[in-house]
């Protein structure tokens, strides 16, 4: 079963980074701020903080700044932002940084970071550090803008976290019956000695919102979708339209994932809905070798050449 609510209010596409004393959850604009702050000490109690960027770039438009990601820096912090590129009317990826965690963060930029305009924009960044130091940054080709399908990328980052040091990759693609219309945000972790790239799929004002996950051998990929038929996480009694999530570690060392979804009865906003902050667990991942009974199902919605790695378990 997944989680109620871990706070009341809109905050759609959660990223959660350990920060001084605890927890800072970032959020896509809403509350008439650009980007969303929240503080908690222990994953349970939350607190409001101020816009964490008053200001988006200057060659930028307001009021689009969506899917936040923050990563501490051997420079200070770091955040990766979608916003709206005033020519085309397209989403792109900007950067802005700050000496503190919560802001206010400055973007200096003269023009987006990543602009994929032929693909239809670009979206969802999520930061991601290695085991070796190395930072990734992933993101959506928004190409469902254009009616094409769209796919995951990703790329590594300099050693100050705020540019691209390597080129794009093409991480997946928007092939199953039940991703329609479009897959999006991208979040890797890493466990059991392989990458593991979760993201979302369907219409993200719907209950047929869910997350789907690969696994790789690389941050980089090359990924094979374990989620060949249907989703890793999908809607219940508890939360309906879970998505926007971010795998994140708590202080002991065990995996979260932060997400947001629907109650159950209110899907959309139209409706009085709101997507409200949930975090839940995700299990271990045990070795290739020693896979539980269950995994057998997974197997069979996916043939891989090899042995099959479980797909890990999500409990509130």
């Amino acid at each position: 079963m997944l989680a109620g609510p871990a706070a009341p209010g809109d905050f759609p596409d959660p990223f959660v980074v350990a920060v001084p004393g605890g927890w800072g959850a970032f959020a896509t604009n809403a509350v008439g701020r650009n980007v969303q702050v929240r503080f908690s000490p222990d994953l349970n109690s939350w607190e409001d903080r101020p816009d964490a960027l008053p200001d988006v770039a200057s060659w930028a438009v307001g009021g689009f700044t969506w899917s936040p990601a923050v990563a501490a820096t051997p420079d200070g912090w770091v955040l990766w932002y979608a916003v709206r590129e005033p020519v085309s009317g397209r989403q792109a990826i900007s950067v802005a940084t700050c000496s503190t965690w919560d802001g206010p963060y400055r973007d200096v930029t003269t023009g987006p970071v990543i602009f994929q305009r032929d693909e239809g924009g670009s979206i969802d960044p999520s930061v991601f550090r290695d085991s070796d130091g190395t930072r990734y940054l992933l993101w959506k080709a928004d190409a469902n803008a254009l009616h094409r399908p769209s796919s995951l990328w990703g790329a590594a980052l300099g050693s100050g976290g705020a540019s691209l040091a390597g080129d794009p990759v093409r991480l997946l693609d928007h092939d199953r019956g039940w991703e329609q219309p479009l897959i999006e945000a991208p979040s890797l972790w890493s466990a059991g000695g392989r990458y593991w790239l979760a993201y979302s799929a369907g219409w993200w004002e719907s209950s047929g919102y869910a997350m789907g996950l690969a696994v790789g051998e690389g941050p980089l990929g090359p990924f094979t979708k374990l989620t060949a038929r249907r989703p890793w996480v999908s809607s219940d009694r508890m939360a309906a339209g879970p998505g926007g999530q971010e795998v994140f570690a708590d202080a002991a060392g065990g995996l979260r994932l932060a997400y947001h979804a629907w109650t159950p009865g209110q899907v959309g906003y139209a409706n009085g809905g709101a997507r409200t902050l949930r975090i839940g667990r995700v299990g271990p991942v045990p070795a290739a070798d020693d896979l539980p009974v269950n995994s057998r199902r997974w197997w069979e919605l996916w043939k891989p050449a090899g042995p099959a790695p479980a797909l890990p378990p999500v409990t509130p």
